[in-house]
């Protein structure tokens, strides 16, 4: 692939976060009074969706989705601990950046969250942008938050690989006329991937490393 910038997804992707957004869930649920009946498999599995699409597949009812919002994220990195970086984040952002492709974070988490995880892993200054969730935005799949990284970057979408774990990933790829990669070491298999017809699948960052190797 002839490419100058990468997008990275965050959740599932360059983060293993799924234990710590579903204590940070269920801790708001019982704040807040909510009643549920959301298991953590199934959790797990939905992670990528938007709170209100899951919230509303388990019926559960959060009647003011604002507070809720907010609440969650002023007490996530209570539960940060339970969090890690997949093995190879670190090399494969090191070898972009030695091959001269830029790189940028693309995520549903709101801007600040996404900047203070980053930041909380200490690769932060490893991005040329980063883009969270933004009032006027709309959300992947939608292509504007992909097509708006690759016109602030002066990049068109045809030299830019989408690299993410779910369905949102690589629809937003394919809409905004980007490259896509599937990875299946995230909150999705890789049956439920192939079938959205990524351009690339790998199962793990040093996979998709190595193909930049000697570029």
């Amino acid at each position: 692939m002839d490419l100058r910038l990468v997008v990275f997804d965050l959740d599932g992707t360059l983060v293993s976060s799924h234990k710590t957004i579903y204590e940070a869930t269920i801790e708001t649920f019982n704040r807040l009074g909510i009643e549920h009946n959301l298991t953590e498999d199934e959790f797990y599995s939905r992670i990528g969706l938007h709170f209100e699409d899951i919230f509303e597949e388990f019926g559960i009812n959060v009647p003011d989705f604002k507070e809720f919002i907010e609440l969650y994220k002023s007490i996530y990195f209570d539960f940060i601990k339970y969090s890690e970086l997949y093995e190879g984040v670190k090399d494969i952002l090191t070898e972009l950046k030695r091959n001269k492709i830029m790189r940028a974070l693309l995520t549903t988490k709101s801007q600040e969250q996404a900047e203070l995880i980053l930041k909380h892993f200490d690769i932060d200054p490893e991005f040329d942008f980063i883009m969270g969730r933004r009032p006027g935005f709309e959300h992947k799949p939608s292509p504007q938050p992909l097509l708006f990284i690759c016109e602030s970057l002066n990049v068109i979408p045809s030299e830019t690989l989408m690299v993410g774990d779910t369905e949102l990933d690589v629809l937003c790829a394919k809409n905004a006329g980007a490259k896509s990669c599937a990875v299946t070491y995230g909150y999705r298999t890789g049956k439920d991937l192939i079938r959205l017809d990524p351009d690339l699948i790998v199962g793990s960052l040093d996979e998709l490393r190595l193909s930049f190797n000697g570029k």
